[in-house]
């Protein structure tokens, strides 16, 4: 499992490095995926460490949402404050996206 997480965490940190390096407009997380994902398709799938590991991360997922909702929860005053111009920004750049 140790292996797997490395492996994982190498990818984003090369991400990271490339995207601050040619001061890309793309976050070094999502280059990372690519890089992993070229890479795995090179290789003809992840390994079984990998899979296992990363079925793991993903039955715990919901735990990555404990920190934002304890963020919503302490700046809830700035909620009211600017929540629909928030709710609004959120919807028009999913359609721009999803266009």
């Amino acid at each position: 499992m140790l292996a797997a997480l490395t492996q994982l965490l190498v990818f984003q940190l090369l991400g990271e490095v490339v995207a601050r390096w040619l001061a890309l407009p793309v976050p070094g997380p999502v280059l990372g995926m690519l890089f992993l994902f070229l890479a795995l398709a090179l290789r003809g799938g992840p390994g079984h460490e990998l899979r296992e590991t990363s079925q793991n991360l993903l039955q715990h997922l919901s735990l990555l949402f404990v920190p934002v909702g304890v963020g919503v929860m302490a700046h809830l005053d700035l909620l009211q404050v600017h929540g629909l111009r928030l709710l609004l920004v959120i919807v028009v750049s999913t359609w721009i996206g999803l266009a």
